[in-house]
């Protein structure tokens, strides 16, 4: 089956550069996704054991992939909200 895949390559050229792509994708997705579940603290699987995940985000540190001038200080409002809410 792979030899019929390779000789239609060689007949049809312009091909090539579409099953490039998309080995790439198919491969590529996968990774990604699976690299953004094991690293990324704001992805999360189980939500029954931490129903408010983003109250143990660290606010030091910037969650965006590239931040300029971010400076963190509470909000009182807000503040003031989450004490009642607890």
């Amino acid at each position: 089956k792979m030899s019929g895949i390779i000789k239609m390559l060689r007949k049809r050229k312009e091909l090539i550069p579409l099953v490039g792509i998309m080995a790439v994708t198919a491969i590529g997705a996968p990774s990604v996704s699976l690299y953004f579940l094991f690293t990324k603290p704001d992805v999360i699987l189980n939500k029954t054991n931490n129903p408010e995940p983003w109250e143990r985000l660290d606010p030091s540190k910037p969650q965006k992939l590239h931040t300029i001038n971010q400076k963190w200080r509470p909000i009182a409002e807000l503040e003031h909200v989450k004490s009642l809410t607890k």
